[in-house]
């Protein structure tokens, strides 16, 4: 085995990238959620112990079996639901819904209707909604020039100029110019830093039927529709066919090991998983899994250091997080935007997903992204089932 090839500076970039904004973009929801559960902040350090550990091992696993870029993640908008449901919800009780999510995403994988599901959702509309999760990046990098122009304009330009000159290096050059020119500009907040290495905390879990109805109902549910749907269709918009049923099998077995210390949810990742997919990252498809398992790792350590790692991603300007996640995420979005319009009959049922999905309209809980799903693929089939049959004479 060439040891060197698990060096490649760009598998490596990706890897760290791709946590690094899973964590920034969404950490402090996970703050709010475990306070709202009147956690202290030993058991906050716990929650992010068993998420890290969680994400990053199953990541690694995942990746390593199935030779593919396969990341896990925790359920963001599980974590903004938990926010407000877990209110009033005695910890050890919340503690039992997280193991009854993780039980229902368990049979749901072992089910094996997952896959099935999947089969019958059409490229074009599959690709429109990747193109949908992932815009808001782009977007947000471009309005965080009013912010910090000089940072963001910066960034752009090197992206620009190291794609034609060092492709497989653009990212990491990216990142190291931003964040030297975030030093210069004194937008590092160093007194965040610190090492702290965190140990798990025990809830023995118990069972009410308040809280199976008001938390792990809703946590499964936003979590397969918001999560696990994305992740699998990031998988299949880059060419990657590792079966569904025991992804989410693993998630589920991960959720049920670490939900008594804080691992609230797990599921398929699809902003992450894009970063390491990309061209950008390897020109080789088959190579892409090893900036997975460089994200695992750096993932598995920000559960070990859980309190000195989030210092860190949150020490950095969120300008400059925003704007080398937008720029890691322009291939995968073109090339999605180029499945989704493809042909054209499908192409208003694809916009209307994309747009939908772009939104970010929340209703019942669900997030934007299943939502795209559902109209667009209603938009399809109309359109096919109402269109007039050719008549032969």
């Amino acid at each position: 085995m060439d040891i060197s090839r698990w060096f490649n500076p760009a598998h490596i970039s990706a890897g760290f990238i791709a946590p690094l904004v899973g964590y920034t973009s969404s950490a402090a929801i996970i703050f709010q959620a475990a306070n709202s559960a009147g956690a202290d902040d030993a058991m906050v350090t716990s929650w992010f112990w068993a998420l890290g550990l969680g994400m990053g091992l199953s990541t690694i696993g995942l990746s390593w079996f199935y030779k593919q870029p396969i990341l896990t993640a925790w359920s963001t908008p599980g974590a903004a639901i938990l926010v407000t449901s877990l209110a009033g919800v005695p910890l050890a009780e919340a503690t039992g819904a997280f193991v009854l999510c993780s039980i229902l995403i368990t049979l749901v994988g072992l089910s094996g209707w997952f896959d099935r599901l999947m089969s019958l959702i059409p490229q074009s509309i599959a690709g429109a909604m990747l193109a949908g999760v992932l815009i808001p990046f782009a977007i947000h990098m471009i309005m965080s020039l009013e912010t910090e122009l000089a940072l963001v304009l910066s960034m752009m330009v090197a992206f620009f100029i190291s794609r034609v000159i060092w492709p497989k290096l653009a990212v990491m050059v990216t990142l190291v110019l931003g964040f030297l020119i975030a030093v210069v500009q004194n937008l590092i907040v160093w007194q965040d830093v610190g090492l702290q290495i965190s140990s798990p905390i025990w809830t023995t879990p118990q069972w009410s039927l308040s809280a199976a109805i008001g938390v792990a109902i809703p946590l499964f549910i936003v979590t397969m529709a918001s999560q696990n749907v994305p992740g699998i269709v990031v998988l299949r918009s880059h060419g990657y066919h590792a079966p569904a049923a025991p992804l989410i099998t693993w998630t589920g077995i991960t959720g049920l090991l670490l939900a008594p210390f804080g691992g609230f949810a797990f599921n398929l990742a699809a902003i992450m998983a894009a970063i390491c997919m990309g061209k950008e990252v390897d020109t080789d498809p088959k190579q892409r899994y090893r900036s997975a398992i460089w994200a695992g790792l750096f993932i598995v350590a920000t559960g070990v250091l859980a309190g000195s790692l989030t210092g860190l991603f949150n020490s950095m300007p969120q300008a400059l997080v925003v704007t080398i996640a937008g720029l890691a995420l322009l291939g995968t979005i073109s090339s999605s935007l180029s499945t989704a319009l493809a042909h054209e009959a499908e192409r208003i049922p694809a916009i209307i997903t994309l747009i939908t999905t772009t939104s970010g309209v929340v209703m019942w809980g669900i997030g934007s992204a299943f939502w795209g799903l559902i109209l667009g693929t209603m938009a399809l089939l109309i359109q096919r089932y109402l269109s007039p049959k050719p008549t032969y004479y």
